[in-house]
């Protein structure tokens, strides 16, 4: 027993000196002191003969201090006590290229890559000591000697990387879309490493390298992955159309794929292809047999409508409702029917009507509480304050920390606001800044701003009282009124805090009715009226979305982009600004 006590006691003393001797030759490693690190790596490398890290570690030490004889000596020992361990050549090969002794390091090279035919599970390990050696070609060549004499190895993953260090894209892209030829599994994480090297730009090089790889591959062996691919590839340059193509022909081949038409189209909707998203619903209703999808198509359709036309369009939702009835599975086209009698016709009146009809149809307390929702947000828009609270109260109540909830309680807060209390409004919204609706915080946020900083002080008016009823005539459509509202509190507040809060909500104003120009104008005022103010950020994002979205100006859109980035690098709208900037430049933008 006292014997085994000894050998415990000695075997733990012995592994602890060794992991303090292994610590210390790591530091003096990595603080460039090799002669020290050397002496100590000599012991734990004869101590530990099987650890190839203490021997790659020794070896650059030696080589770090001109000992290419030392290294070189030690190499050979090694390999002379290990013949099987041919990888060593590639050491000793790099020694002979670290002192120019090029002859010499391709033989030792060749005769490495040689031993990989009696041996094929070698070529990953050479090629992973050739990759860490810099030497890219020599490794390509391991990995596909591997390859070809056995025919379970894949090093598809590492010859990509390869030529993608080389910036040799194409053979990059051809040897990914190898790798998933064999195992479709890789798909989705050679789509996350393609998109290092592609743009939005369909004209770019690696965009038609990718492009062409993949057709190639579709015309020798079609598969579904490379038609998914191709779709990624056209959303990515956003050619939604070529990428609804793509999208037929997977469906065609498997109904399934069903859902990433309905993603395609969400995405077109989203980006303003109209068209193309239109044809996607279209296709969808045409080809499904599910009333769900059925449904979810016919709500974007009249989305797209309510989008994209001026006319009265109320028969289009009339007649969907009379295709499918007036029911539960309606429930979301009924308040899509009544927000577009409000806010895009005017006529609240038959808005409350639906509503109406559609609570008595719900039987889910969620989908009541969306219900509730609108039809204060219709109140509202009446001028009905009191039955509105009445219906965001509800909703507070009865689905407490739920979202819904947290979105009620904003509208209470913004209804309060539009009356004119604005103490009962401040103290809902305080609530709200916590939220874990990033949304809702963030708006909840604003508003309170808008009101702390321009509440009467004293007695003495701030326009506050006037701001609210502006904005109020705003979210009533009532575009006119509101700028004129507006124009009055500019005259009256000249040069205090409510200047520049009702010049950027006139321009928002200004942008629904398309006259850019003054949008334009009010947003460059407040810029120069105070260049630390608040709203400055706000004023330049918005600028350079007018100028990319409506004004179709790219070079002005990058100037107020870039003022963000150089001039309000603490902007809320950064991390935006960045990406729509490298986008109109042109760069790869993941």
């Amino acid at each position: 027993m006292k014997h085994l006590f000894l050998t415990l006691t000695f075997f733990v003393s012995y592994l602890a000196y060794s992991q303090n001797n292994s610590s210390l030759a790591e530091n003096y490693f990595r603080e460039g002191e090799y002669k020290k690190a050397s002496q100590l790596f000599e012991t734990l490398e004869k101590n530990n003969p099987y650890n190839t890290r203490y021997l790659k570690r020794l070896i650059t030490c030696y080589q770090e201090t001109n000992n290419y004889k030392k290294a070189e000596n030690r190499l050979r020992e090694k390999l002379l006590k290990n013949p099987s361990q041919q990888y060593l050549r590639i050491e000793i090969g790099y020694n002979f290229d670290r002192q120019q002794k090029k002859a010499l390091a391709k033989k030792e090279y060749d005769i490495a890559i040689e031993s990989i035919t009696s041996n094929p599970s070698l070529g990953g390990v050479m090629g992973r000591m050739f990759q860490q050696n810099n030497l890219l070609d020599y490794a390509i060549e391991a990995y596909s000697k591997a390859m070809r004499l056995h025919e379970n190895a894949s090093y598809e993953f590492q010859i990509a990387q390869i030529y993608g260090e080389k910036g040799e894209f194409e053979k990059m892209f051809e040897f990914y879309i190898e790798l998933i030829d064999k195992n479709e599994d890789y798909l989705s994480g050679v789509q996350r490493y393609v998109s290092k090297y592609i743009s939005n730009d369909p004209l770019s090089n690696n965009n038609n390298a990718f492009k062409k790889a993949l057709l190639k591959k579709s015309i020798r062996n079609p598969k579904n992955a490379w038609n998914e691919l191709l779709s990624w590839l056209f959303i990515k340059q956003k050619e939604y159309k070529k990428a609804f193509i793509q999208e037929k022909a997977l469906f065609n081949r498997d109904p399934n794929y069903i859902e990433t038409v309905f993603r395609l189209g969400e995405i077109a909707y989203e980006n303003n292809d109209s068209k193309t998203a239109k044809e996607c619903f279209e296709f969808i209703l045409e080809k499904t047999i599910f009333i769900e999808e059925k449904l979810s198509a016919e709500l974007f359709l009249l989305k797209i409508v309510a989008k994209t036309s001026d006319k009265d369009d109320s028969f289009l939702y009339k007649k969907v409702l009379n295709k499918y009835g007036v029911n539960r599975n309606t429930l979301e086209i009924q308040l899509a029917f009544a927000n577009y009698l409000t806010f895009k016709k005017n006529n609240p009146v038959e808005a409350i009507k639906v509503l109406e009809k559609a609570m008595s149809l719900s039987t889910s307390k969620f989908k009541t509480a969306e219900i509730k929702l609108k039809l204060g947000e219709v109140l509202v828009f009446t001028g009905r304050f009191n039955k509105a609270l009445l219906y965001f109260s509800q909703v507070q109540t009865q689905l407490k920390n739920h979202p819904l909830s947290q979105e009620a309680r904003f509208k209470v807060a913004q209804t309060s606001y539009f009356k004119g209390d604005f103490k009962w409004a401040k103290s809902q919204l305080k609530i709200l800044k916590s939220s874990t609706t990033q949304l809702i915080a963030n708006d909840a946020v604003d508003l309170f701003l808008i009101i702390s900083d321009n509440e009467p002080k004293d007695s003495i008016p701030s326009g506050l009282i006037d701001f609210a009823k502006a904005d109020l005539l705003a979210y009533q459509n009532k575009n006119i009124e509101a700028i004129a509202t507006y124009n009055k509190i500019l005259e009256k507040y000249q040069g205090q805090n409510i200047e520049d809060e009702a010049m950027f909500n006139q321009a928002a104003v200004y942008l629904k009715e398309k006259q850019y120009d003054k949008a334009i104008s009010n947003l460059l005022k407040i810029t120069t009226i105070n260049a630390d103010g608040i709203l400055v950020d706000d004023s330049y994002y918005l600028l350079a979305e007018i100028y990319k979205n409506n004004i179709k100006d790219p070079e002005k859109a990058s100037e107020y982009y870039q003022k963000i980035i150089f001039d309000k690098p603490s902007s809320i709208y950064l991390v935006n600004a960045r990406k729509k900037y490298r986008e109109l430049r042109g760069d790869v933008v993941n």
